[in-house]
């Protein structure tokens, strides 16, 4: 039976560019691929059929050949195929397992390497670190104690004894994985015995057993910049955990928590401060002096009738905004104090005062109690 046109097999034009014939090939793959065929006996040929059209089409030097020559290109050992009249030599398995690695490892997302490196990048370590309010309204440098994974100095992170080095893994030839048949497939897996790295030690650091690190208490300084809130977080590059056999250093991350403060409560930049006031200086109003995040003091100026729960607002007294040249408010809440333990003289006054005092003197609690009696009286 005649073989059919490799263009047509592909389903392309003579004329179809490189990547319009790769196109062609991995659509055709997938749709025919004897596993994605449900038990289809035709697959299998169909699927032998557009990888030779392919093979022969995607070196340019095999498609020169073929376009001058035809199928009589590949015949008798010509272009390369071995002599196999279907384009299959000795070296299929190879070709199948290196056409998969092209193939399917894009439709996963990603390409299976080649080759694993044989140094592996430090684990990220974190640090819970406590501040004061005012620490974080004026930044600060700490120094912090650190326990972690340093470079071995006596392998200086190779893991092998000194005056040795690490050696090609014989069992996989560095690649850190072996590849089996199985009837058709090749199945690739990591090496047993340098689980992936590609190197050996046959004589390992005494001082590291191999690891190329060791376990070190380090002393770093932090710098936390002014306006941090609680729950940031500072990452230090590469001050983490030290990479197997000599690889990258991990991150070492900084979470910050912030200490209540004993007046002041935060809400992103802006600070509140709950005052207690006299009752006659928010009855007769006059003014108080209440703290700041800085250390300063401001005055506030209570006016006449102030009734609690009234707040004051400070401008540019609150924290610094992160990395901004900006600054919060501060704002004072107050709190009218009700007298207690009143002396006899105290007494007679507010009694006094009480006597003299009539319904636009407490207008609320006076129209409160008219709409309740209202209320009754309507039942």
């Amino acid at each position: 039976m005649a073989k059919r046109d490799y263009y047509e097999v592909l389903g392309v034009a003579r004329a179809a560019s490189d990547q319009e014939v790769k196109a062609a090939f991995r659509r055709l793959a997938k749709e025919c691929h004897p596993d994605t065929c449900n038990g289809d006996t035709t697959s299998e040929k169909r699927f032998k059929e557009v990888n030779e059209a392919y093979e022969a089409l995607k070196d340019p030097q095999k498609r020169a050949a073929y376009d001058r020559f035809g199928h009589a290109a590949f015949e008798n050992g010509m272009g390369g195929m071995g002599g196999h009249p279907h384009g299959f030599g000795a070296d299929f398995s190879a070709s199948m397992s290196a056409m998969f690695d092209d193939l399917f490892g894009e439709f996963m997302g990603q390409r299976r390497p080649r080759q694993r490196s044989a140094r592996e990048r430090g684990a990220d370590l974190r640090y819970n670190m406590e501040i004061a309010l005012a620490e974080a309204y004026e930044g600060k440098t700490a120094q912090i104690r650190v326990p972690t994974s340093v470079t071995c100095e006596a392998c200086t992170g190779s893991g092998a004894k000194t005056g040795t080095a690490p050696t090609t893994c014989r069992t996989c030839g560095g690649i850190g994985k072996v590849r089996a048949a199985q009837g058709f497939f090749t199945i690739e897996r990591t090496c047993p015995s340098c689980q992936g790295r590609g190197e050996v030690i046959e004589t390992p650091c005494p001082a590291c057993n191999g690891s190329g690190r060791v376990t070190r208490d380090r002393t770093l300084s932090v710098t936390i910049p002014a306006g941090v809130e609680d729950g940031t977080r500072i990452r230090l590059a590469s001050e983490g955990e030290a990479g197997l056999r000599g690889g990258p250093a991990g991150d070492l991350y900084i979470f910050l928590s912030i200490k209540p403060h004993e007046f002041f409560q935060r809400d992103g930049a802006d600070l509140f401060c709950r005052v207690p006031i006299a009752m006659t200086t928010a009855a007769l109003g006059g003014q108080i002096e209440v703290p700041t995040i800085d250390g300063g003091k401001s005055k506030v100026k209570i006016p006449e009738g102030t009734e609690g729960g009234k707040q004051f607002r400070i401008k540019s007294k609150g924290m610094p905004v992160l990395r901004s040249k900006q600054q919060g408010d501060l704002y004072i809440q107050v709190e009218v104090e009700t007298p207690k333990s009143l002396t006899r003289k105290q007494r007679e006054l507010l009694k006094e005062f009480e006597n003299a005092s009539n319904e636009s003197t407490s207008p609320a609690s006076t129209g409160f109690f008219a709409r309740v009696k209202e209320f009754f009286e309507g039942q």
